[in-house]
């Protein structure tokens, strides 16, 4: 085994966060100074671990995202690079294509919007389907209209954030794991961060901690709001035997006000079907202990936004509560668009946290947040197609890293 990398000491750029934005970031500084001194600093034993490596895995195309906005801009865009780098690595990558499903009249309304946002964010090849024709893309769903996203892919993205960190230690990055931040401390010259290899004096940071980011934006400086609530996401998965029930994505209609897509199915390039995620709060930021921890409980229920959202959107919540108590409630929400699907059919899976910005006044923010202070820029939320959007993402933010005094 080889030596670990020593993160401290001085460095022209350090990195907090090795998911595949952190990742993206330090690749592509690195490749526009490359004899500058890039430190990523990664809490977790391994890199991807948090909302890299515990999501559907989906590329997508950029239909739900509202027209102008940073998720808008970027993820078309951010696809194709996807698409492209993931071809230069031999990284399985499938564009096996979306069906979102209107199971109901109720839903076409807001079938319409998708079709007129993802119309005005240029996404390829989109078509509108009837319900005679959904069973052409997929013969086992059913419903009254569907959008079909050709373009839509599968990846697994802790693959890609690997190949990503390779990518950095490969022209002299440093990419330190097991090396949370404790602190940070705004110098004349430097920030400087203290974490459990030491201390590095950074010259201009990037704060890519999912769960953390708010803590850490505001000990540099920033306001403490946007406040992140972690939401726990289950997934279920479809038996061996049952996996042809779903030839490659379904999805239904998202509900209106809650940056949430539902309950989907997901192939991933394994074959493996996924059904899920639930969201409901949880009591934790850390994926990898399900105990409630005191300080984020304390950090969610002191939030004026917690109570707000909780007073607009409690029968959501109720109805999310519901589907992570027992599979029959996700079956049954599965089986409005694939109705053959019974709760006999689905195996536990895994969870992951979403790292979700919340305002005060109780909004649960939808877009990109990137943000600066002296010396640093803060991803303050990067929920999906945060994945997707990665390599463009990291343009944009080392762009601002470039405009920072």
């Amino acid at each position: 085994m080889g030596q670990a990398p020593d993160p401290s000491g001085e460095c022209d750029l350090a990195v907090v966060g090795a998911g595949i934005v952190g990742l993206a970031v330090a690749r592509e500084a690195l490749s526009r100074r490359p004899d500058s001194r890039v430190v990523v600093l990664e809490r977790e034993a391994e890199v991807g671990l948090h909302q890299t490596g515990r999501n559907s895995g989906v590329i997508h195309a950029g239909v739900y995202y509202a027209p102008g906005s940073l998720k808008a801009r970027l993820c078309a865009g951010g696809a194709r690079e996807l698409y492209d780098y993931c071809d230069s690595r031999s990284i399985p990558a499938t564009r096996c294509g979306k069906l979102i499903v209107a199971a109901d009249r109720g839903e076409l309304s807001r079938l319409d919007e998708l079709e007129r946002r993802a119309r005005a964010n240029g996404v390829p090849s989109l078509r509108r389907l009837g319900a005679s024709e959904i069973p052409d893309v997929e013969p086992h769903a059913r419903g009254v209209a569907a959008l079909h996203s050709p373009a839509t892919g599968v990846v697994d993205f802790g693959h890609v954030a690997r190949s990503l960190a390779a990518d950095v230690t490969a022209v002299g990055g440093t990419v330190a794991t097991s090396c949370a931040v404790a602190s940070v401390e705004p110098a004349r010259r430097a920030l400087r961060l203290r974490h459990a290899g030491g201390e590095t004096a950074a010259r201009r940071a990037v704060f890519c901690a999912g769960p953390w980011s708010d803590r850490l934006a505001a000990a540099s400086g920033a306001s403490e709001e946007p406040r992140i609530v972690p939401f726990r996401g289950a997934y279920l998965r479809l038996a061996r035997g049952r996996r042809q029930l779903v030839r490659a994505l379904i999805y239904p209609v998202p509900e209106s006000g809650l940056p949430f897509l539902g309950v989907h199915l997901t192939r991933n390039p394994d074959g493996e079907v996924l059904v899920g995620p639930t969201a409901r709060m949880a009591a934790t930021r850390d994926v990898t202990d399900r105990r409630p921890r005191a300080a984020d409980l304390r950090s969610t229920l002191t939030w004026p936004g917690t109570w707000r959202l909780a007073a607009a959107h409690w029968r959501a919540g109720l109805t999310e509560l519901r589907r992570a108590v027992g599979r029959r409630a996700l079956a049954a929400e599965a089986a409005r668009y694939v109705p053959e699907i019974e709760a006999s059919d689905l195996l536990p899976a895994f969870s992951g946290i979403r790292a979700q910005a919340l305002a005060r006044d109780g909004t649960l923010l939808d877009d990109f947040v990137v943000s600066e202070t002296e010396r640093a820029v803060h991803v303050r939320n990067a929920p999906s197609p945060a994945a997707t959007s990665s390599l463009a993402l990291a343009r944009l933010i080392v762009d601002r890293v470039e405009r920072l005094p």
